[in-house]
């Protein structure tokens, strides 16, 4: 665990987003409404698994424009774009408290992609594998650009949503 991560630290939230088909950059809307373990109401990614929201750090989405790419918040697929705290360093299993009654549990952190998504060519090149993070929803509500992020929990590493490998005879 990082020194610098800790409970009670803050961010903020720049902007959120939804799409209703994946591998696409997502729209920013004025809210979103997070459905206890389902995800973000109306969009694709929202379901009966441990991906249920995903978030990207603004300060990933700079390093890509610094690089000269022509994208903004939401344009890597992301649910939530946020501002101030580094999601790639937060271990799963920690809790964020997101607005006035949101709770999520970070359950990954990036992924793998097997092919390149609509994403990536629109973009020219994608964080989201490094750099974002993935959660599942423990305490349902709205949340808005502004809304304040507060680590309420620091992961363990494990997260009881994530599926585990199916063990073989031979294990």
């Amino acid at each position: 665990m990082t020194d610098s991560i800790r409970v009670g630290q803050r961010g903020a939230v720049v902007s959120v987003n939804t799409a209703e088909s994946k591998g696409v950059r997502k729209t920013p809307v004025p809210c979103i409404s997070l459905i206890h373990d389902r995800g973000v109401d109306g969009d694709a990614h929202a379901g009966d698994w441990h991906r249920q929201v995903s978030l990207l750090a603004q300060e990933s989405v700079d390093k890509m424009v610094a690089k000269g790419l022509d994208v903004t918040a939401g344009d890597f697929g992301e649910n939530v774009t946020t501002r101030g705290l580094d999601l790639p360093a937060l271990p799963v299993g920690t809790r964020l408290s997101v607005g006035k009654d949101v709770l999520l549990e970070i359950s990954q952190i990036g992924k793998v992609c097997h092919t390149r998504c609509a994403i990536y060519y629109q973009a020219g090149d994608c964080v989201m594998p490094k750099e974002g993070v993935f959660a599942v929803v423990l305490g349902p509500g709205e949340i808005q650009a502004e809304d304040e992020i507060v680590i309420t929990e620091i992961g363990d590493g494990t997260c009881d949503r994530v599926p585990q490998p199916e063990r073989t005879e031979s294990e």
